[in-house]
């Protein structure tokens, strides 16, 4: 077995070591080529110069992408994938490729490992237990495909919403203190240029926040504590549902009870789909 990596190979031997990895995974992946390499070298955040490929002669059988940031303050290395040929399984190769992985992460100074892992996805996540990891943050994902409700909601004249570009978007979030996951972290979406923002705002003091995709995928909605219970966050819903003339909305969030509750009140259910998020201190 020769391992290499993924900056040492082509984009399309990557490419293929992780589409038959993930041949009979829970969430069935159609990823061509382009989009491939689009998402997960773009804003997933991965590096080709600290991710590692194995091969069985030429064959590429699986494949581990990293990507490296400081992340809540501390320098952290995530597992962006791990994927073995199905053929190649209980053979070492995911251990090998974890410990290549493991010592770039030490080499380039991080302190922490960390990785997204769905739920019922058991082999996985007993194998990530071993090496170390533990189960910290649980991510939910939440539909709405019925918004007749906020495009039926009347404007509420004391509130004052306008849009924003990224930059002043992120100067305005960026003291609000709490746990984001990595899909909705600054970093990430500061990498998908289509999003849209809006801030909800009193005496030119930015009270609540919105970040969102053309297709109503809300990466972030978060009021500030002294302003919650005003109706800025529906108010901001629905700002995006008119403007964007969207016909549903999604969003996912680690372990904010407020924040279910607030979308269960607005007509979104909650999806089947569940992550862990493991963390390994180095």
């Amino acid at each position: 077995m020769r391992y290499q990596k993924c900056s040492d190979v082509s984009d399309f031997l990557t490419y293929q070591a992780f589409m038959d990895g993930f041949s009979d995974y829970i969430v069935k992946f159609k990823f061509s080529e382009e989009e491939f390499i689009n998402r997960f070298f773009g804003p997933e955040g991965n590096s080709r110069e600290h991710s590692f490929i194995a091969f069985d002669q030429e064959r590429p059988v699986g494949v581990i992408l990293s990507g490296v940031k400081v992340y809540e303050s501390i320098k952290t290395m995530r597992c962006g994938t791990l994927a073995i040929h199905p053929e190649y399984r209980g053979k070492g190769i995911s251990q090998r490729l974890f410990e290549l992985h493991k010592q770039e992460a030490n080499n380039l100074g991080c302190k922490q490992l960390f990785l997204e892992v769905i739920v019922g996805n058991d082999r996985a996540i007993n194998f990530y237990k071993r090496l170390g990891y533990e189960k910290i943050y649980d991510i939910v994902y939440y539909t709405n495909s019925n918004l007749s409700k906020f495009y039926s909601a009347k404007s509420q004249s004391h509130i004052h919403l306008k849009k924003m570009d990224f930059s002043l978007y992120k100067q305005g979030i960026e003291e609000w203190n709490y746990h984001i996951n990595w899909q909705n972290d600054l970093e990430f979406i500061a990498e998908i240029p289509t999003n849209t923002y809006y801030g909800a705002l009193n005496n030119g003091q930015l009270k609540g926040a919105l970040s969102i995709s053309p297709s109503g995928k809300i990466s972030f909605l978060m009021i500030e504590k002294t302003s919650r219970g005003k109706g800025l966050a529906s108010a901001l819903l629905k700002k995006a549902a008119e403007d964007l003339q969207l016909t549903q909305m999604s969003t996912c969030f680690p372990n904010n009870s407020l924040l279910e509750l607030f979308f269960k009140k607005q007509g979104f259910a909650k999806d089947s789909l569940t992550q862990y998020e493991m963390y390994m201190l180095l």
